[in-house]
This record gives C-alpha cells, structure tokens and sequence, in this order.
C-alpha cells in the first residue's frame, strides 16, 4: 500500500469523517453518521482503495 493521497486531500477527509461522524451523536442523530468513518479511516491511512481502482494519485511524492 503506497500512498496515493495529498495532504491537503488527507485532511479534507479526516474533517468530513468527523463531522460526518458526528451526525451519529449530535443533530439528527441519524445512523447515515456511520459512513464517516470511510473518509476518516481512509485520510488516516493516506490510502484510498477506490484511487487505487481509477489510477488517480493527489500524493506529490513520485512514483518507483
């Protein structure tokens, strides 16, 4: 697992993860709140499975 993921798409992530989280506990308290963690896990990870799929990298770093 290389990582295919920039910084600033790594937080983008990990903020939408947590709000989208958040709607589990606050607001609406709608179970929909759990598919956060697919944004959280990944921009914690810096791997996305579905860039993987496509061929897309926003990682500066180069590829070997």
């Amino acid at each position: 697992m290389t990582r295919n993921e920039g910084t600033i798409d790594r937080v983008l992530r990990i903020v939408l993860g947590l709000v989208l989280l958040s709607l589990v506990f606050y607001g609406p308290q709608t179970p929909w709140g759990w598919i956060g963690l697919v944004p959280l896990i990944t921009g914690l990870a810096g791997w996305c499975p579905l860039y993987r799929l496509l061929g897309i990298s926003t990682c500066p770093m180069k590829r070997s």
